[in-house]
């Protein structure tokens, strides 16, 4: 007597690609509020430098571009390390504290520079949350 087993196949709300997908989504919530609200959300990197508007595709492109790196690191590192878990938390913590010095040392009104922290640290703690949960180690 043959026995069959199934293995039932379902993709994990909790993957690298989900993580980066709803950090990335937060990030555009976050802008959508703000502009919604009617914050201007220009900014200029020092006198006499342009004034840069961020929109929407500049929110996408800086969210996905940092989450893949993030999640590029972390599958790296799990490929090489048996605490890739607690090393790539505490580097992903550094470099989240680090990425808010652009909109800190940014010449923008405060409301721009709220919504662009919250944006920074959104996108930090959805992946951080989501991608921790992925691994056991």
């Amino acid at each position: 007597m043959s026995e069959t087993i199934r293995q039932e196949t379902r993709v994990s709300a909790r993957t690298p690609v989900a993580g980066v997908l709803w950090a990335t989504a937060s990030a555009i919530a976050i802008w959508a509020v703000a502009t919604t609200a009617g914050a201007e959300l220009t900014v200029s990197f020092g006198l006499g430098q342009p004034i840069q508007k961020i929109t929407v595709v500049n929110v996408v492109l800086t969210a996905l571009v940092g989450s893949l790196a993030g999640s590029g690191l972390f599958i790296l590192l799990r490929a090489f390390t048996t605490k890739a878990r607690a090393v790539w938390t505490v580097t992903a913590i550094v470099a989240a504290l680090v990425s808010l010095a652009g909109p800190l040392s940014a010449i923008a009104s405060a409301g721009t520079k709220v919504s662009l922290v919250a944006m920074h640290l959104i996108v930090a703690t959805v992946l951080i949350v989501v991608l921790r949960r992925t691994t056991p180690r």
